[in-house]
């Protein structure tokens, strides 16, 4: 275990040279580039996002993590409160969670009406046409655990002190509903998987598999100065775009 640890510290470091190198290239050429991080509960997004911002520069890089809507919210146009958040020129945002939340949370535990689930699909793919007409460059991606493997995590959040902020009120509920979960996926990918903006799929078992593959996929995938290719070969086991087959062979 010390030495497979050690070789994804060397493999990571790498990776964050690439990513301070790509970070340079956004702000000068003021960029804007969005990254959506979806998935089951306890899938690794939060570990995700902080293993990419580690080391960049915290004035052009923003995190935005999706919470409950308030009253006010709730009323409003679905998108709206997801609009502030989005990348200014120069800027590289994360979002933990998004409109998606529709897609996925909200169509199974009941948040949303059948007619705001219907409505969200009519809506979303044009929203993103609109924003990457707009210049915003967006990467999806979904990062999927198998049922043994979200028991142990979430039953890990209950007796580690250290991550009990990372309880919530649904954590019970995804295991009760991972099927359910696992048809509101699927049918999110099968409406909204387009080619201007395809999802990416990541293989989350092994977070420092997941992490490492998902940030070389990643860079590869931008153009930036100086890049360094040969430390981006990332495997098509662990990240890969989605397609029919997946639903199948999932």
């Amino acid at each position: 275990m010390s030495k497979d640890k050690d070789e994804y510290k060397r493999e990571l470091y790498k990776l964050w040279v690439e990513l301070v190198k790509f970070q340079n290239t956004l702000i000068k050429k003021e960029e804007k580039v969005l990254i959506i991080l979806e998935g089951r509960d306890s899938a690794g997004k939060d570990g995700m996002i902080r293993t990419i911002t580690r080391h960049l520069s915290p004035r052009e890089t923003r995190i935005f993590a999706v919470s409950k809507p308030t009253d006010k919210e709730a009323k409003e146009w679905y998108f709206q409160r997801f609009v502030p958040h989005l990348p200014a020129p120069s800027e590289f945002v994360l979002f933990n969670r998004s409109w998606y939340n529709r897609a996925g949370v909200e169509r199974v535990m009941g948040f949303c009406t059948k007619k705001e689930y219907e409505q969200f699909f009519e809506d979303v793919v044009y929203f993103e046409n609109l924003l990457i007409n707009a210049g915003i460059k967006m990467f999806k991606y979904y990062l999927d655990i198998d049922k043994k493997e979200q028991e142990k995590r979430l039953k890990s959040r209950k007796t580690d002190p250290l991550k009990q902020w990372k309880e919530s009120p649904v954590d019970d509920a995804a295991l009760k509903h991972f099927d359910d979960y696992t048809k509101a996926r699927d049918e999110m990918f099968e409406r909204t998987h387009t080619p201007r903006s395809p999802w990416i799929i990541v293989k989350a078992n092994d977070k420092h598999k997941a992490r490492l593959n998902l940030i070389k996929h990643f860079l590869l995938n931008n153009d930036y100065k100086d890049k360094n290719e040969k430390v981006l070969n990332f495997d098509p086991n662990i990240v890969f775009m989605y397609t029919k087959s997946f639903l199948s062979n999932s």
